[in-house]
């Protein structure tokens, strides 16, 4: 009886041994998006993320007088930088006498927001000279943008 099971047993080993092995390469592909992985899987992993995160930044209520003040000063700033974009490029609008129409730089001016003082010197023929000032720390930056119209 024992020689049978025995038997049995070799059998079935034999049969394991004789069938052939079959194995592929195996293939790392990434998950992250970031490394090469599926773009798919972008939003599932930041909304992941996200749903992980116990951080949150603070919020501060500003009230309107200074949300209006900050527009106006963002509207102002944005004119500057286009009128000397259009200063330093020679595509400023001209009337038939040839001045500038509609320009805040008619002359030399200086502009004051919050801890900083912004200085324009445009009386300079090849460049225009931006001044900017931290009044609380004294620091000074220069900007030189030379003309090229």
């Amino acid at each position: 009886m024992v020689m049978k099971k025995f038997k049995i047993a070799a059998g079935v080993i034999g049969c394991f041994l004789a069938s052939t092995a079959t194995a592929t390469e195996l293939v790392y592909t990434p998950i992250n998006p970031s490394f090469g992985g599926n773009p798919l899987n972008g939003s599932f992993l930041l909304n992941k993320a996200n749903s992980q995160n116990r951080h949150s930044a603070p919020l501060t209520e500003r009230s309107y007088d200074e949300r209006l003040q900050e527009s106006l000063e963002r509207a102002y700033i944005n004119r500057i930088v286009r009128e000397i974009t259009d200063l330093a490029f020679g595509e400023q609008e001209v009337d038939e006498n040839g001045n500038p129409i509609d320009s805040i730089f008619d002359q030399d001016s200086i502009f004051t927001s919050g801890d900083f003082q912004v200085e324009l010197i445009t009386s300079n023929p090849d460049s225009i000279i931006v001044n900017i000032t931290n009044l609380v720390s004294g620091e000074v930056t220069i900007v030189e943008i030379p003309r090229f119209g």
